[in-house]
This record gives structure tokens, C-alpha cells and sequence, in this order.
């Protein structure tokens, strides 16, 4: 299952997705998200969404809870069942097309590279859970169950991890290319 997808990655990894793509991603990274995160923190400079936090104890995220507010906690929750359902679906494809199209260009067609570009799903399926974790503990407060919050950072610094992987990918698949294309350009040695 996962070669016949990283397969059909590399047959749609074409320049003009991986661009329309990134152009999806900067308007979520852009817009939608600064705008989501200002109307969450409101006037007051409250906390800010607990998805950009890497780690968090049961007494930090269920404080962050409370601080929200009625309001901000019924806008986040619906945020994360709408918006945050969207995101990682376009930034899993964005990322791994786009190392596609690098490591398709950049490594031989039989190298074991080109698998990686996979990476990018590992941080759709945790964050995709930690989204699970976030909406069940907004929607249960003010009950705080400290093994959901565990269980929810875990998913968290899981999914950070992936995306770090994911953009140090990026990175290799840049440098191959340019590896490749300074190689071409020196003159041969006679």
C-alpha cells in the first residue's frame, strides 16, 4: 500500500500542482491561520492555539483551556473540525510533492529516496490525532483528564517531528539539485 502511494505521488508530482499547492499552503500560513490565531487571542493577547505548541503538561494545556473562554473555545473547536481538517490535507500533499519533484530529479529512479516522500503523511496522521485530542478536551471541560493531555502532546511532538523531517527533505532534495546542477556546469577535465 505504501509503494503503490508513493508511486502515484511521483506520477503527480508535476510543477504546476506542487506550485497551485504552495500557493494554497501560503494563504492557509498567511491568512487563515494568523487571522484564526488574532481572533483567538482577542484583545487581551490570551493563549494562542495549542497545535503550535511542541510539548505541554495536563496543567498547561487545561489552563490554556480555561483562559480561552466560552467563546474562543467553542470558535477553536469548531476551527480544528473545519479549517484544521483542511490544512493538513493540503500540506501533505504540497510537502510531499513537492519532495517528489526534488528527489525525482535529484536521485536515481531505483533509490530508496524516493520513498521518503512519505514523511509528509506521518505528520497529517498525528496531527490529525492531536486534532482528535484537542476537540476531546475543549469539549469535555471542564472535566481534565491528565492521560488525554499526555496522550494528546505525544501526538503533538510527534507531528512536529515529522514536519521537521519533512521540511530537512526539502532541504536535501534542494541541495542535490543544486549539487547537480553546479556538477554540470564545471568544464570536463581532458
Amino acid at each position: 500500500m505504501l509503494n503503490k502511494l508513493s508511486n502515484r505521488l511521483q506520477r503527480w508530482a508535476k510543477g504546476w500542482l506542487v506550485f497551485i499547492l504552495f500557493l494554497l499552503d501560503a494563504a492557509f500560513v498567511g491568512f487563515i491561520l494568523p487571522i484564526a490565531e488574532a481572533l483567538m487571542k482577542g484583545d487581551a493577547g490570551g493563549p494562542g492555539p495549542i497545535d503550535l505548541q511542541f510539548f505541554y503538561t495536563p496543567t498547561k494545556v487545561y489552563g490554556m483551556i480555561e483562559a480561552y473562554g466560552e467563546y474562543t473555545r467553542v470558535f477553536y473547536r469548531n476551527f480544528e473540525l473545519t479549517m484544521d481538517i483542511l490544512y493538513p490535507i493540503v500540506y501533505t500533499l504540497f510537502f510531499s510533492l513537492l519532495i517528489t519533484w526534488l528527489f525525482t530529479r535529484g536521485f536515481p529512479e531505483n533509490s530508496r529516496m524516493q520513498k521518503l516522500n512519505l514523511i509528509p503523511f506521518g505528520t497529517w496522521v498525528f496531527d490529525l490525532l492531536e486534532n482528535i485530542g484537542i476537540v476531546s478536551m475543549i469539549s469535555i471541560y471542564p472535566s481534565t483528564p491528565a492521560a488525554l493531555a499526555w496522550v494528546t502532546t505525544i501526538f503533538t511532538m510527534a507531528k512536529w517531528t515529522f514536519a521537521g523531517l519533512s521540511l530537512m527533505l526539502v532541504l536535501v532534495g534542494l541541495i542535490r539539485l543544486a549539487m547537480i546542477a553546479f556538477q554540470k556546469r564545471e568544464p570536463s577535465k581532458a
